[in-house]
């Protein structure tokens, strides 16, 4: 039984279903090319080799497994019409519709405005946000456009590109002063993406506005392809170094929320260590 499934309420579960499901995320598992026996699908799954052959058939039936060989040497892996289906269920979701409510929960938990900005052109688009109702409003506007190299949106999105890609993106744009703390050496500022691919999170610390700090983390999809970024922003107003570590786990956490909705496989956590900001 997959890990996932164990998370889930067993209540309502059709046992033939959960088989097959078993199976094909069994079939996922091997070397490409190379397939498994229906007596080592039975095995692993720790069905009978009759029921593991049944539910074989049926999946090849529907296009969602193949097979080749004869008897003894026949083996087992995925079908093709799981790309088809998974064609269709990428179309189907909304990252928009995704992020959103974790965006809820995230601005909840840290008692800061939220947004989910997507890659247009080396920058961060904003296209959702969940202000909060304090007295003190910052300005955040939908569709604007944040700067890469001193935003958490920006330098999250950066962080996830390879490092060539993000050095041509900062040779397009520069590295503008907009605060005494906004990174404008080149080389310095290419170490400091490597930190926050390294922690999963990326923080602005007064980079982009005195006064204001911003924590972002990238999204991706099934592909691995970086899709978007999500992010905190509130008034720093002397906030510890222990807090700021904290709150770009949360970030992190929720941003790997959405990149699993959207089908990504998630690899070993990443490191808790901040990531330094060297200055400029």
């Amino acid at each position: 039984m997959t890990n996932r499934a164990v998370q889930e309420d067993p209540k309502y579960w059709v046992k033939s279903v959960a088989r097959a499901a078993d199976i094909l995320e069994v079939l996922a598992t091997p070397a490409p090319g190379s397939g498994l026996s229906v007596t080592e699908v039975a095995q692993i799954c720790g069905i009978s080799k009759s029921a593991a052959f049944g539910t074989l058939q049926t999946l090849r039936a529907y296009g969602l497994v193949s097979d080749d060989g004869e008897g003894m040497n026949r083996r087992y892996r995925l079908g093709m019409g799981l790309s088809r289906l998974g064609d269709r269920a990428r179309s189907q979701v909304s990252l928009r519709g995704v992020a959103h409510p974790v965006l809820r929960d995230l601005s909840r938990t840290t008692g800061m405005a939220s947004r989910l900005a997507v890659p247009e052109d080396g920058h961060a688009v904003v296209v959702d946000q969940v202000e909060l109702d304090h007295r003190v409003r910052l300005d955040l506007r939908m569709g604007q456009r944040e700067l890469p190299h001193c935003t958490g949106l920006g330098k999250a999105l950066l962080s996830a590109l390879p490092e060539a890609e993000a050095a041509a993106v900062i040779e397009r744009h520069g590295l503008p002063r907009r605060t005494p703390r906004t990174i404008t050496d080149p080389a310095t500022f290419l170490a400091h993406l490597r930190d926050i691919d390294r922690v999963g999170y990326a923080l602005d610390d007064e980079e982009d506005a005195e006064g204001i700090l911003c924590i972002g983390a990238p999204v991706r999809d099934d592909r691995d392809m970086c899709v978007g970024a999500i992010s905190i922003t509130g008034l720093k107003l002397g906030l510890p170094a222990w807090r700021y570590q904290e709150l770009g786990g949360q970030v992190r956490d929720a941003a790997q929320r959405i990149s699993e909705a959207l089908g990504w496989a998630a690899p070993d956590q990443a490191g808790d260590t901040a990531p330094g900001a060297p200055r400029g």
